[in-house]
């Protein structure tokens, strides 16, 4: 903005918000005066960059216009250092941050060395569920994936309820059913299920059958709620040479 005039609070006027924007000056004034008007994503958006707003608050601004749509959550959302330096301090346990979607957002060596394909996937699908569903039964790293899929797609559905329409689900679903027979057969039947303890049992070239008991903890300090997956071992069966 051009200088102007001497201003008594710091921050910008209404009339240039309303110019930064692209909106008019009495539209702007009814948004802040709660009018019931039609404000679209587009603008709420231009008006969420005027005013620097972050994540948080551009998502708590479009629930109060009543708009479903929210930013895109990114795979590769930052996570803060300190996380991170959690997440190496659990080991030999392994654990990771992933978001609703199971993107998996940071990690440490164990949890790669236990379930590698998401952390070393060259095609940038660094996801837990896409790895379970569209590699074979015979390679996949999961044992139990008859049991884990199905369980995997119903919490998706479950969480997918606050996000439709959003394009990086919706993009997201669509490739994964065309990707895996059994997902979209699973999609299909809409089963809903929460989170929740469980065991995984893995298959580890070097150790052999790997049995995990899976607790999910919530981390709020994401830029939206993530989760953390945290494995401890319950029994290894002697199918191999320790590692």
């Amino acid at each position: 903005m051009a200088p102007g005039l001497r201003r008594r609070t710091p921050g910008l006027r209404r009339e240039e918000v309303a110019q930064l924007a692209g909106v008019g000056v009495t539209w702007y004034t009814w948004l802040e005066q709660g009018r019931p008007i039609n404000a679209s994503e587009q603008v709420l958006g231009a008006i969420a960059r005027t005013l620097r707003l972050d994540g948080a608050e551009q998502a708590h601004l479009y629930h109060l216009a009543g708009i479903r749509a929210a930013p895109p959550q990114l795979a590769g959302c930052p996570v803060s250092p300190e996380i991170q330096s959690i997440l190496d301090a659990l080991s030999p346990l392994p654990a990771a941050v992933s978001n609703a979607r199971y993107d998996i957002l940071r990690w440490n060596d164990a949890y790669q060395a236990l379930f590698p394909g998401p952390t070393l996937s060259p095609f940038g699908r660094r996801n837990t569920l896409w790895c379970t569903a569209t590699v074979p039964a015979c390679c996949n790293p999961f044992v139990n994936r008859a049991e884990e899929l199905p369980r995997m797609v119903a919490v998706l559905r479950s969480e997918y309820g606050q996000h439709v329409g959003e394009p990086y689900w919706e993009d997201f679903i669509r490739d994964l059913r065309e990707a895996s027979p059994d997902f979209a057969r699973l999609w299909a039947q809409r089963d809903v299920a929460a989170h929740s303890t469980r065991t995984k049992i893995f298959r580890h070239a070097a150790v052999g059958e790997v049995r995990m008991t899976s607790t999910l903890l919530t981390a709020l300090g994401c830029p939206r709620p993530g989760w953390w997956s945290i494995c401890r071992r319950t029994r290894r069966a002697a199918s191999g040479s320790a590692g």
